[in-house]
């Protein structure tokens, strides 16, 4: 396998500081994939019918991120039932002339969170009602959690991330986002807000002692992320996330289990400190 030519990519728009091929190419370096190449090609709605139609047998994959994880389902040959759950593929595996749609990111977070220590929050409280949002809920409920408030911007908008997780057995509650802070104390908090949208809420989260993932990983760490930790509390950043979905597109790519998850760490961190 290691002689044969492959290609993979990340797809979305903007696409250009993804940190997807940076990890997945320190995969490949370790895992002795000479001939295997990653890219990251600029694609939004559009443009991706015609793409997945000009990909020749040497494509083993493609990662997806924004705006690409709904439209991909409608794409593709067979799709996981955690993908159609959830709402969204983020992995398109291509093999014998097929496409196959499959979800990495609950993995991601489930690992991420488990990994520091985070199990079975009894309470849980998720800043905004998006894609990620909708991911953050389907973990949730693999980690044991049985309810949680959803706080979002437009509550009719969350409406969708929302039933993603009731269909995973969750009980969620939507609340204007300007009254998230009336829901803590909760165990965790999950903040999907990008950028520096959640600084507002950094005070109070310190306050109440509460676990944070914040799904942001650059610039790191974020108001509401060092808040958390001055507190003392648990802090689970967006890289980890990113990480451990990624190891899960090599391992469907590949078809092999001997990802090496510190390697693909060490070149992520690196990086991420280079950019900074």
């Amino acid at each position: 396998m290691t002689g044969e030519t492959r290609r993979a990519a990340v797809l979305g728009s903007p696409i250009a500081h993804s940190l997807s091929p940076v990890l997945h190419r320190a995969a490949y370096a370790a895992m002795g994939l000479d001939a295997w190449t990653y890219d990251a090609v600029e694609c939004g709605e559009d443009g991706l019918p015609g793409l997945l139609d000009g990909l020749g047998p040497e494509w083993a994959g493609l990662s997806l991120t924004m705006p690409l994880k709904r439209v991909a389902l409608g794409l593709v040959d067979t799709v996981s039932d955690l993908a159609v759950k959830v709402g969204g593929a983020n992995t398109i595996v291509l093999r014998d002339g097929r496409r196959h749609g499959d979800n990495t990111d609950v993995h991601g977070i489930v690992t991420a969170l488990t990994e520091a220590g985070v199990k079975a929050p009894a309470s849980a409280l998720v800043l905004g009602g998006g894609a990620t949002a909708a991911s953050a809920l389907a973990a949730l409920a693999g980690l044991g959690t049985d309810e949680a408030v959803l706080a979002a911007r437009t509550p009719a908008r969350a409406a969708e991330a929302a039933q993603v997780g009731e269909r995973f057995g969750l009980a969620v509650r939507v609340v204007p986002l300007d009254e998230a802070t009336a829901h803590l104390p909760a165990e965790l908090v999950v903040s999907t807000l990008p950028g520096r949208a959640a600084d507002a809420f950094a005070g109070p989260v310190a306050a109440y002692g509460a676990a944070l993932f914040d799904v942001v990983y650059a610039p790191w760490p974020t108001a509401l992320a060092a808040a958390v930790e001055r507190a003392g509390g648990t802090v689970v950043g967006g890289f980890p996330m990113l990480l451990h979905q990624a190891v899960r597109q090599v391992t469907l790519m590949t078809g092999r289990n001997d990802v090496p998850v510190e390697a693909m760490r060490a070149a992520g961190e690196a990086e991420l400190a280079r950019r900074s």
